[in-house]
């Protein structure tokens, strides 16, 4: 006699499909409350993450490919991107004159501005999506995530730290 459990039919191919696919969901799930916040101020999460990036740089200016690399998330479209964080007064960008080619981009004072004021609002937001998690949970996680991505980082990336 067959069980129910055993006739029904498997929803994954691979449990490493499951996991991925548990990951994808989770993503899906807690990027809902970024969207809100960031959209509130006319934001990307995009454009916040390449804000941090600058401020974290301050007051020095970072090549455009640098900034690029250095993103969460890849930006295809750095230009436009940067373009953007331009046109709200976020950011300036200038051209090194030894070599034309490369552009560097500085946060200004709007742009250093805006992350203080979004400041106690992201820090909600974090609490929002994970907040319910125990400090080792949290921890357990981040560890799991980064061995998950390690063979898939450049050697260099700060993310395997």
């Amino acid at each position: 006699m067959t069980s129910a459990a055993s006739t029904r039919p498997r929803k994954f191919d691979s449990l490493e499909q499951e996991a991925y696919l548990n990951l994808w969901r989770t993503y899906d799930r807690l990027r809902f409350f970024e969207e809100q916040l960031f959209e509130r101020h006319g934001l990307t999460a995009q454009q916040y993450n390449a804000l941090r990036l600058l401020r974290a740089r301050h007051p020095e200016a970072i090549p455009t490919l640098v900034l690029a690399a250095r993103l969460i998330s890849r930006a295809p479209d750095i230009t436009r991107l940067v373009d953007r964080l331009v046109e709200r007064g976020w950011a300036s960008r200038e051209r090194i004159e030894d070599d034309r080619r490369v552009v560097q981009v500085r946060i200004t004072q709007p742009g250093i501005d805006l992350l203080e004021s979004l400041s106690a609002e992201v820090i909600e937001c974090h609490k929002r999506q994970l907040g319910h998690l125990s400090p080792n949970e949290l921890r357990q996680l981040i560890a799991l995530l980064r061995a998950a991505r390690h063979p898939h980082e450049p050697p260099d990336s700060e993310w395997l730290r």
